[in-house]
């Protein structure tokens, strides 16, 4: 089941992989980025909001309907990805640190790339070009 999700969702899973490893490895402040006021939390939403955004556009690709239960799923999961990560960085890493804010953003990201990818399917459905 793995391998079919991996073969159908390929740039899902190298994105999932990248947040994985930028969650979890050891990076240093990154110096333009101690000019953008918030940098750490937009880095959180465009990365959540990209995963959703590229896990909707491959979903797309292989289906026509969504129920209920799909996009649940599809909501809670990232959702939920974000807190067990925080969670790890705060509890687990030494040279990470886990943070409420942090977990919003994700979240935010999340529900962002969710709007998008609807708004992809509809204008994919409606044939606009």
């Amino acid at each position: 089941m793995l391998t079919n999700y991996m073969r159908n969702y390929p740039l899902t899973t190298l994105t999932l992989v990248a947040v994985l490893v930028l969650s979890l490895a050891p990076i240093g402040q990154v110096e333009v980025a101690k000019d953008v006021p918030f940098a750490d939390k937009w880095t959180h939403l465009v990365m959540y909001g990209g995963l959703c955004l590229v896990g909707w556009l491959e979903f797309w690709r292989h289906h026509r309907r969504l129920d209920s239960r799909q996009l649940c799923l599809a909501i809670l999961a990232p959702v939920m990805l974000g807190g067990v990560l925080e969670l790890l960085q705060a509890f687990v890493t030494t040279y990470r640190s886990g943070e409420w804010m942090d977990f919003l953003a994700d979240s935010v990201g999340v529900l962002l790339g969710t709007l998008l990818g609807q708004v992809f399917r509809l204008w994919k459905k409606e044939g606009v070009r």
